[in-house]
């Protein structure tokens, strides 16, 4: 019994350097300093899927008689495809250790993942939600996550990208109010010349008149001081 947690630590440790080397596209994952049993994963949502933009936050569970026997695995990170803090029914997961293959490494895992991930196949620990949901749950994982210590720390680059992509947005979002402001302004504007101009003219017709008045009566005004001399 005693050689099955160092066999596992091994192999953990074994996957974690060729992960380093060989990384699994759209996802990264780091053990838990103090147990390296415990693993943690962020994937980025891959381009032209409804979890572009996002970053799910999940973790892995390791057995001690791991590689002989499958890992738990759960997703933390609301999305809308799995159920959060639940363990997922998958092939690669301990809901099915008939299907498991000790050869599969944590890269396999993940790989695995991220590909029922992006289907749709029902399974237990999934959800059915429109794309539309699941990019606004891409939209709102970034602060979702970065309220999570451990995640913080166990990602410290996810979490400046995370930054970056916030400040982004909240760029991208002033810009955009200050162009509405702009075609409002624009609007009322035009909307207040079209209601003046009637009076405008108004006035400008009664201008006229008066001038024309006065002019009148400048005229015959000179001409009777004319007569009378």
């Amino acid at each position: 019994m005693s050689r099955k947690p160092n066999s596992a630590t091994a192999r953990l440790k074994q996957d974690y350097m060729r992960l380093k080397k060989d990384p699994v596209p759209y996802v990264v994952a780091e053990p838990v300093p103090s147990n390296i049993l415990e693993w943690h994963y962020v994937v980025q949502g891959p381009e032209k899927t409804p979890y572009e933009g996002g970053f799910y936050h999940g973790k892995l569970h390791f057995p001690r008689e791991f590689p002989f026997q499958p890992p738990s695995i759960y997703m933390t990170t609301p999305n809308g495809r799995f159920k959060v803090n639940t363990r997922l029914c998958l092939s690669i997961s301990d809901f099915h250790p008939d299907t498991w293959n000790p050869a599969w490494s944590v890269s396999t895992i993940l790989t695995g993942l991220l590909s029922f991930m992006i289907e749709k196949s029902p399974t237990l620990g999934s959800i059915n939600t429109t794309d539309f949901e699941k990019k606004q749950w891409a939209y709102q994982s970034l602060e979702f996550n970065l309220k999570d210590k451990l995640f913080c720390e166990l990602f410290p680059d996810t979490v400046a990208e995370i930054h970056t992509e916030l400040e982004r947005r909240k760029e991208a979002e002033k810009q955009t109010r200050q162009s509405t402001t702009a075609e409002v302004s624009n609007l009322i504007r035009d909307q207040l010349q079209r209601e003046q101009s009637p009076l405008n003219g108004a006035m400008t017709n009664l201008a006229i008149i008066i001038g024309f008045a006065a002019f009148a009566y400048t005229v015959k005004y000179v001409l009777r001081n004319i007569a009378w001399e």
